[in-house]
């Protein structure tokens, strides 16, 4: 995980760091896992990797996200409609907005969470 304290950037070998996931062994079992590259008070940037078929439960962040598609075809259930997302994709979630995630094939994405704090 990167720390910015007293650095002013980051750079990520996602396909390096995409491998090593795949590699980890509760992403044989459960399907897919995840890395947080990132942690700071008003930004967290996370990557997970997914294997077809594997699913993600419903759940709810309590910060605005993103989720770029970075490979792969992964479908979301949100409250009021299905939204697919393939490489290239980008969609923007709501906080506390419920929501599932289905790899329809091996896929990539990379999560990105605001601040929890008020402006």
């Amino acid at each position: 995980m990167q720390d910015l304290h007293g650095v002013h950037s980051a750079a990520f070998d996602i396909a390096a760091i995409t491998g090593e996931i795949r590699a980890e062994a509760g992403y044989g079992r459960d399907g897919h896992s995840a890395r947080t590259l990132l942690r700071e008070a008003d930004l967290r940037i996370v990557l997970l990797v997914m294997k077809a078929g594997s699913t993600m439960k419903e759940h709810r962040v309590s910060e605005t996200a993103s989720i770029y598609a970075l490979t792969g075809h992964v479908r979301l259930r949100l409250p009021d409609r299905v939204a697919a997302l393939s490489g290239g994709s980008l969609l923007v979630l709501e906080p506390g907005l419920q929501h599932d995630v289905e790899a329809l094939e091996e896929s990539s994405l990379l999560l990105t969470l605001g601040s929890r704090g008020k402006t």
